[in-house]
């Protein structure tokens, strides 16, 4: 056999995207993760955090047992942290293009991070990464930007 097929990767609405970050970062910060912390995180009610919660678990993303709380399963994982390491990577970019209010930066990976594609997803990375190791191109942007006005 000359080589396998790639694994698609899992599909995922926006809403259980959110879900998956929030939870792996309630279990990463208190240890565990239970309805009433989604709901008070999101600020929606347990009845709605339920209903995702065990949509969640039929799909294969977590581990749920009813008053007891839930774990992400590998696959749950594997999402949330594509998701955080989007959601950081779009804070990175932001900031180091010039965005400096933080709930303006906030507000717009939001809007973004679902939203995007693997190839600009990408593009962003690597753009992000050379800025950064060289911040001198920056300067000469904001710089060409300020000239421009």
């Amino acid at each position: 056999m000359a080589g396998s097929a790639p694994t698609p990767r899992l599909r995922t609405t926006v809403a259980a995207e959110d879900y998956l970050e929030k939870i792996e970062q309630l279990i990463s910060r208190k240890g565990y993760a239970r309805v009433v912390d989604i709901a008070a995180e999101l600020k929606i009610s347990q009845a709605s955090v339920t209903a995702m919660v065990q949509k969640l678990d039929g799909e294969g993303f977590v581990k749920y047992e009813k008053y007891r709380g839930m774990v992400l399963t590998s696959t749950g994982l594997e999402v949330a942290r594509r998701i955080a390491h989007r959601h950081q990577l779009l804070t990175d970019f932001l900031g180091v293009i010039g965005v400096g209010d933080e709930k303006i930066i906030y507000d717009d990976v939001e809007g973004m991070e679902h939203h995007i594609s693997p190839e600009t997803f990408r593009a962003i990375e690597a753009l992000t990464r050379y800025l950064e190791k060289n911040p001198g191109v920056m300067t000469k942007v904001s710089a060409a930007a300020k000239s421009a006005k």
